[in-house]
């Protein structure tokens, strides 16, 4: 069914039954951002809900979570950011994504010729390996930059098979960078760290941070300060470009505003702004999930098989060199997964993956480094595919 409430009740029957599964069952350990993505990708690969969006069957409520719900979900979790802790994480949290984006160029590099994609996908082989060195460093915004300037966009086939295989991996490093962290914990000692929030106990996932009392007048207030600050940021950042033919991303606008507002004590006390950015996170998780079109991918035949090749072993190269980094280095392993994350999924990836861990001081150094990869990832991606071509 493509009826979009329909679709938003199944996304919130998700989240419910993430959450359920977290609080009683041994999933609890997997986390609620795992699981809402893997439940709706199983969803949507069965075709309960449509697998994704795309120009000739668009899904309008997908879209609008993209383009709405994921950045003000950003707005509402750092208006109680401590901007103490965060300024303590960015030394490693900047060498990690660095490491990281200097990672999957050479990701690419060494998957093109492995793959043989000039011999599979021909001349617009090293576009393709500029698409996903940009997507993988900054986002979908570089992904399509590049591609539009080398005409990709007009081979259907080739452009949407991209879109899928980026989705589909997408997904796999996401829940990647929830397992791996936990899997390393405590296997060295780190040397650059960021001290936890003092709870006394190990962090339980969100579940319980989440829980808020809220009055429907502070709900109503958080809400419209959210929307209002989308709004605000998408028309500043036209207006900045327009006059002054400079661009400066949206998502970095809207940090500043909350940044902005958090250090305001009466805004701070306000309650809801956790509970509405959480589920909007797990909404966009959800969303990504959706994505993870497993048979369109199989239908793609040689090409699909190149198209996969291609980005897995630029993911798996990026995710080699950042962890391996980050043992030789002696960086939080935490730190190094929400930086690859802010490479590969972008900032309100990052974002989700640092409150999943349990990282509430995470957050904003994945923010800011996700908007650092859209300010920079096109350029890159257009490096990389000038020196394949």
């Amino acid at each position: 069914m493509r009826d979009p409430l329909f679709i938003l009740a199944v996304l919130c029957l998700n989240v419910v039954a993430s959450e359920w599964l977290c609080r009683h069952t041994a999933l609890r350990h997997l986390g609620s951002a795992l699981l809402v993505i893997v439940l709706t990708a199983i969803v949507a690969n069965l075709r309960i809900i449509p697998a994704g969006s795309t120009a000739a069957a668009p899904v309008p409520l997908y879209d609008a979570i993209f383009a709405y719900v994921a950045p003000i979900s950003i707005f509402w979790l750092l208006l109680q950011v401590n901007l103490r802790s965060v300024l303590k994480a960015g030394a490693p949290m900047i060498l990690m994504y660095l490491l990281g984006a200097a990672a999957v160029m050479l990701g690419v590099w060494i998957a093109v010729p492995l793959v043989s994609a000039h011999d599979v996908i021909g001349p617009l082989a090293g576009a393709v390996g500029g698409m996903y060195t940009g997507t993988y460093i900054g986002g979908s915004i570089n992904f399509n930059a590049v591609a539009l300037s080398y005409g990709v966009e007009k081979n259907g086939l080739l452009f949407g098979g991209a879109i899928v295989v980026d989705n589909v991996i997408t997904t796999v490093w996401m829940i990647a960078t929830l397992a791996v962290p936990r899997f390393l914990a405590g296997r060295w000692k780190p040397r650059w760290t960021v001290a936890r929030p003092a709870t006394g106990a190990e962090p339980l996932l969100g579940i319980e941070d989440d829980t808020e009392t809220v009055h429907p007048m502070d709900f109503a207030l958080v809400l419209a300060m959210g929307v209002l600050a989308q709004v605000l940021s998408v028309w500043l950042a036209s207006a900045i470009q327009r006059w002054f033919r400079v661009d400066i991303p949206a998502i970095l606008i809207i940090t500043i505003f909350a940044l902005v507002l958090a250090q305001i004590p009466a805004v701070a006390r306000l309650r809801g702004a956790r509970m509405l950015g959480m589920f909007a996170v797990y909404i966009f998780l959800a969303v990504i999930g959706a994505f993870c079109d497993i048979p369109a991918m199989l239908h793609l035949g040689r090409l699909g098989v190149a198209l996969l090749g291609l980005a897995g072993i630029t993911v798996l190269v990026h995710g080699i060199v950042s962890f391996g980094a980050a043992w030789l280095l002696r960086v939080d392993p935490d730190v190094a997964a929400v930086a690859s994350q802010a490479n590969v999924g972008g900032s309100t990836s990052a974002l989700a993956l640092a409150r999943s861990l349990g990282r509430e001081d995470l957050i904003l150094p994945g923010i800011l480094m996700g908007a650092l990869g859209n300010a920079i990832g096109t350029f890159l991606g257009f490096a990389m595919a000038q020196a394949l071509r």
